[in-house]
């Protein structure tokens, strides 16, 4: 019994390895390159960068209201 449940155990552990060594791998330094080009490309359209909008901004104090 014991053997078995090694035995599966051992072609489960193969059968990841396989999966793994098929991954397509890309050079860290191209990964950085592909990043910093994604990240130049969509400035314009991060709020962080380019802050919101006071109209369509939904975290804004709301208005109080006064009666006179």
């Amino acid at each position: 019994m014991t053997s078995n449940s090694n035995l599966s155990g051992m072609r489960r552990l193969v059968e990841q390895l396989q999966l793994e060594a098929n991954v397509e791998r890309i050079k860290v330094s191209q990964a950085a390159a592909d990043l910093q080009q994604y990240c130049l490309q969509n400035a314009g359209k991060d709020a962080l960068l380019v802050g919101v909008p006071t109209g369509s901004n939904p975290f804004r104090e709301p208005r109080s209201c006064t009666v006179v």
